[in-house]
């Protein structure tokens, strides 16, 4: 991504260029067919999915020219020594998220690659704080609104679904199974971001498929015998978890993972109903999973403030074309 200068009026793009190879091209050419449909449907950006203003076709090279965004959640923690965000903080970032993605399902789209480095915030700029409790100055972004970016991997209902979707860590445990995957594998996403932004740090770090699963059966109970009989993948003997808790591997598990409300870092309201939003998302079963539309009616946003909650305002801007053309 490189930031560029509009010509014909002024303005500073950010500007993703697709190098010259088919397999490029032709995905560049679905996230554009993306991008266009989420234009369409809505042409002031009110649902927090970045817009793109432009996209042309330079010698082969596919370029496609987004508004210009400040960090991801993702880069400002990690600039921040991966301090988290304040609770108030990761209501109004989550609540946004979610109504984005809900936007997305609504049109029969699966993100698929949900993560904090693809939540950009519209303006990164930020203060400093001294905290009493660490010692030492912590960075507070100053405004929480954000945009949800890379269309690259999203999926019409419709279309060929890959077996395997996702960043690892934030992977639905159908996807992993290969039982098949929908919107529900999205809504497993955002719970993991949600605490990732609670705690500082991960909830599933792995890279493997058995000790990813061995995680998950340690923070949130055991995965359901209908689930372990219908896969296929090989992780299970009758019904349970083939793990030797007694390995190198199985005691990282059992000492850098516990019961999921044991991470709680507070004891108010505000910090309860976070989890239990979290523990809904995270809920094994996707048909059994809370959908975006039950879950924006949950206690947790009452704290939203009347501009948290308020419709982001956007000027339209004109496209030279599009690929339908």
């Amino acid at each position: 991504m490189v930031k560029c200068r509009d010509l014909r009026d002024e303005t500073n793009v950010a500007l993703k260029i697709i190098k010259n190879v088919d397999k490029y091209r032709e995905a560049a050419k679905l996230e554009i067919n993306v991008l266009e449909k989420l234009n369409t449907e809505d042409p002031q950006g009110k649902n927090m999915c970045v817009r793109m203003l432009d996209w042309f076709d330079y010698h082969g090279h596919m370029c496609i020219a987004f508004e210009v965004l400040g960090l991801s959640v993702f880069d400002f923690m990690k600039d921040n020594n991966y301090q988290p965000y304040p609770p108030h903080q990761v209501r109004h970032i989550a609540y946004q998220l979610c109504r984005a993605v809900k936007f997305l399902h609504k049109l029969q789209l699966t993100h698929t690659d949900l993560k904090p480095e693809n939540i950009l915030f519209v303006n990164s700029d930020c203060e400093t704080i001294y905290s009493a409790k660490k010692k030492r100055d912590t960075r507070r972004v100053k405004n929480t609104e954000i945009r949800l970016i890379d269309f690259g991997s999203a999926t019409f209902d419709h279309e060929h679904h890959s077996t395997i979707v996702s960043t690892r860590h934030y992977r639905a445990p159908e996807v992993i199974l290969e039982l098949g995957w929908s919107q529900p594998c999205d809504v497993w996403s955002i719970g993991c971001i949600m605490f990732e932004l609670y705690t500082g740090y991960t909830l599933f770090q792995t890279h493997d498929n058995r000790e990813h699963l061995a995680m998950m059966e340690r923070i949130l109970g055991s995965i359901p015998y209908r689930m372990a009989k219908k896969t296929n993948a090989g992780f299970f003997w009758h019904g349970r978890l083939e793990w030797d808790h007694h390995s190198v591997a199985g005691r990282y598990v059992r000492e850098n993972c516990k019961p999921l409300y044991r991470y709680l870092m507070g004891d108010t309201d505000e910090h309860r109903q976070l989890f239990d939003l979290v523990e809904k998302m995270l809920e094994y079963d996707p048909q059994h999973r809370i959908t975006l539309h039950d879950a924006l009616k949950h206690p947790f946003w009452d704290g939203l403030t009347p501009e948290e909650r308020a419709v982001p305002k956007m000027e339209s801007r004109e496209r030279s074309h599009s690929l339908s053309r």
